[in-house]
């Protein structure tokens, strides 16, 4: 009796097997192959973005005609088109820097948004777990949002290529030449030798010397008795000759011209002459135009005026008069 009677319990449980089994079937194979499937398309667009992200960044940051590759735009430093080493540093940095960040980004919204979704297949409430993030998130966003300004800053300072390395730049105290650029400090080399560390957040203008042009002007001052017109043409003759001098061929790139007549000082006439030139090289065209000038007016008799002042000498007779 009790052989028969475990028999049936046997059989019993064996047929309660497959009708469990059927009916969590769901839970057994739906569940875990759903998440694998999320799994891997997370996986596959994760690839996908990496690879469209580094095409983007190789298009953007493409080398100019004299680096041997098409120029994509005729804006940019025109300092890089010349000195290749420092061109091809500078676009190495930006492409780092600039794809580390975008595919770090890609790849946190992609986890996010698979870990969120394989939480829904296990059945774990996502309402609760948002909140408690949005409340962290606030937090350490209050607590750091100066860093969050610095990265952002300095993000934006490499997308829109608003100074590199190499670059001659003014960024208020801290003037010289930019050494590295990163998404939180920006490390500038001044004149004395000092390197300046700037949170890109705290940057609030910028003047970069090195980008496209420069302008060297000269102010040449001259006697009230000098023929202004003679002086215009000296300063011409003098600009016109240091634009044709072989040495300084790429360097001007027009012309001098005589802007005119600047001011009337106490000691003599100012006259403006002005000339683009590459950027950098402004200080060493200024330089050399003054020279020229000086040697021009030496030569055509046009007198540089020097402090003039008038002294009036009274004396007195013995009766205390003065005398003329």
């Amino acid at each position: 009796m009790s052989s028969e009677v475990l028999n049936s319990g046997a059989a019993v449980q064996a047929a309660a097997v497959p009708d469990w089994v059927g009916a969590n079937a769901e839970l057994l194979v739906g569940v875990p192959l759903r998440i694998l499937l999320i799994v891997l398309g997370a996986f596959a667009v994760r690839a996908v973005a990496r690879r469209a992200i580094s095409r983007a960044v190789e298009r953007i940051l493409q080398p100019s005609e004299k680096e041997g590759g098409p120029r994509r735009s005729p804006r940019g430093p025109a300092v890089l088109q010349r000195d290749t080493s420092r061109a091809a540093e500078r676009r190495q940095q930006r492409a780092r820097t600039i794809g580390s960040v975008l595919t770090s980004f890609v790849t946190i919204v992609i986890a996010a948004t698979a870990l969120a979704m394989v939480l829904d297949q296990i059945g774990i409430a996502l309402g609760p777990l948002l909140a408690s993030a949005g409340v962290v998130g606030l937090a350490i966003g209050f607590g750091a949002q100066s860093l969050v300004a610095d990265y952002l800053a300095g993000m934006l300072i490499m997308v829109e290529d608003q100074y590199g390395v190499g670059d001659s730049v003014d960024l208020g105290e801290a003037v010289g030449t930019v050494e590295n650029v990163g998404l939180r400090l920006t490390q500038v080399r001044d004149l004395n030798g000092g390197l300046w560390h700037i949170r890109n957040g705290e940057i609030l203008r910028v003047r970069n010397d090195s980008q496209d042009w420069a302008r060297a002007v000269l102010d040449v001052s001259v006697a009230y008795e000098s023929d202004l017109e003679k002086v215009y043409t000296v300063l011409e003759e003098t600009g016109r000759a240091l634009h044709k001098d072989p040495a300084f061929e790429g360097i001007l790139l027009e012309e001098p011209a005589i802007w005119g007549v600047q001011s009337l000082d106490a000691d003599g006439v100012v006259v403006r002459m002005a000339v683009r030139t590459a950027p950098l090289e402004q200080w060493g065209v200024t330089r050399e135009l003054r020279r020229r000038v000086k040697e021009s007016l030496d030569a055509s008799g046009i007198e540089i005026p020097f402090p003039q002042r008038t002294v009036r000498m009274r004396t007195e007779g013995a009766d205390g008069a003065p005398v003329a």
